[in-house]
């Protein structure tokens, strides 16, 4: 669940130059889809994890968030939505309506929301 939206831009680790950071790591890592990575860049993780965990919301890592669950690592969630798009084909296309299982802290289905025509999403817990 995305916290205080006044929080969106922040200053040092939450801020767009750390976003930026991230998505330069996610290129080196292989993630090609520019759609991916601007979506990746537009969303700020930083809101999607317990506040004493900011700091570390653009590492490439998994982060705890409650229940037994993790935010998956930013690189994970780029590599899944390049494959949505692309396919055995290669060829990028737009996501029309899109499950996911397994909400978490909707860091993903927001990234999702912003390639997709429709997203459904659902938790357990």
């Amino acid at each position: 669940m995305m916290k205080d939206p006044s929080r969106v831009s922040g200053i040092g680790m939450t801020s767009a130059r750390t976003r930026e950071r991230l998505v330069a790591r996610l290129r080196e890592q292989g993630i090609t889809d520019n759609e991916v990575l601007e979506r990746i860049r537009s969303v700020p993780r930083h809101l999607f994890v317990d506040q004493a965990l900011e700091s570390r919301a653009y590492e490439d890592t998994a982060l705890p968030i409650g229940f037994g669950q993790t935010i998956s690592n930013p690189y994970i969630v780029a590599r899944m939505l390049e494959l949505a798009r692309h396919g055995e084909n290669g060829q990028g296309r737009p996501l029309g309506r899109v499950l996911e299982v397994g909400l978490g802290c909707g860091y993903q289905a927001s990234v999702l929301a912003k390639l997709a025509r429709e997203v459904v999403s659902m938790e357990r817990i």
